[in-house]
């Protein structure tokens, strides 16, 4: 018996961890021992979703499953939302059921370019909630491709592979949603084929080249962002937030949302002062990550704030504290006692202007006599 294709794409999947490993993971501009060591920690979460959404991704026969989760971080993750992916092809139809559960915002977006497990080229389409007829226990069923129809329908283009659901949550208590709720959500293909073939060489091979697909390009085939190349809503200056903009049709963004993200940087002793308004919109948020736009621990810290857990001034305005250790100010931000993160605020369907949030740093000293 020769060698087998499954055997070959194995070897191929350790080569390509390998070198993911070496040349994706490695010591950067200003990173740490930590830095380095939350590197391979993405790594294995990137490859823990090739492994449990991707390598049998299947458009005929598909499934939900669910992103991220506090135990899975990675590309700009949530503490107050819920994301699922599946996979769908051109020329199928699908029926999806759900349950809105309580959120504020839900929606279906269309992954162009996005077979076989290979990262999203852009954004295709979207079907938000305004545009599902929704029972009043919040059950709805929408179409994926098929027939055309003004609503409960998402057409599916040639390039079309990838479904991604976000659900939007606002609770005032601490404690992310993203770690206690649970949305119903299931797909059906219509007409759907016949059982596939027992699993085999073939199949195994293929399932294993999924999971390569997903883990290159996510890193090693992933350029790094261009400084030649500006994001709009992204500031390269600590402590200097961006104009809050709607990113359009980049990969994995939202068309209902509007981004700003600056890094933060302090001191041992100092603390950063966050001032600004929230915005009249369906949900808004700011949430911290590291260098590997990995969410900060929303589990046992208060990494967060929504709108709904923020305590606003007498005038409606907002102060936040971001600092490393509590401040005894009721919107503390926990940095883990990082010097150095990602600050980003997401606005979903945001009405007017956005007023940009300004910071400041300030001694941890000084915070009591600064805030009054």
């Amino acid at each position: 018996m020769g060698e087998l294709e499954s055997r070959r794409k194995f070897d191929e999947l350790l080569s390509t961890l390998k070198q993911a490993a070496d040349d994706w993971v490695v010591p950067g501009v200003a990173m740490s021992e930590d830095d380095v060591a939350e590197g391979f920690r993405i790594l294995t979460h990137i490859l823990q979703s090739a492994l449990y959404s991707h390598q049998e991704f299947d458009p005929e026969r598909p499934v939900f499953h669910r992103i991220v989760s506090p135990t899975r971080s990675f590309t700009g993750d949530n503490s107050d939302a819920l994301y699922f992916e599946t996979p769908v092809a051109p020329g199928r139809e699908y029926i999806v059921r759900g349950n809105l559960a309580g959120a504020v915002y839900t929606s279906f977006t269309m992954e162009a370019g996005a077979a076989d497990g290979a990262y999203s080229s852009h954004t295709a389409g979207v079907l938000r909630d305004d545009d599902i007829d929704v029972d009043a226990n919040g059950d709805y069923e929408i179409r994926l491709g098929g027939a055309p129809a003004e609503r409960n329908w998402l057409g599916i283009p040639a390039d079309g592979g990838r479904i991604t659901t976000r659900h939007y949550f606002e609770f005032p208590w601490s404690a992310s949603a993203s770690q206690t709720l649970h949305v119903p959500i299931s797909i059906e293909v219509l007409d759907p084929p016949p059982a596939p073939p027992r699993w085999n060489d073939e199949r195994v091979a293929a399932g294993i080249q999924r999971v390569i697909n997903h883990v290159a390009t996510k890193t090693i085939d992933s350029p790094a962002p261009s400084e030649d190349t500006p994001i709009p809503f992204v500031s390269r200056v600590p402590n200097v937030f961006p104009q809050p903009v709607v990113p359009g049709d980049m990969a994995f963004a939202a068309f209902d949302a509007a981004y700003s993200m600056a890094p933060y940087l302090i001191g041992p002793d100092e603390a950063l002062i966050i001032t600004g308004r929230w915005p009249e919109c369906r949900f808004g948020n700011v949430c911290l990550w590291n260098r590997w736009s990995q969410m900060y621990d929303y589990v046992n810290r208060q990494v967060s704030r929504n709108r709904a857990n923020t305590t606003l001034n007498a005038d409606g305005t907002f102060t936040m504290v971001l600092a490393h250790e509590d401040p005894g100010h009721p919107n503390w931000i926990d940095t883990e006692g990082r010097p150095l993160g990602t600050v980003f605020w997401r606005f979903f369907l945001p009405e007017g202007e956005i007023a940009t949030p300004q910071a400041e740093v300030v001694k941890f000293a000084d915070l009591a006599a600064r805030l009054g």
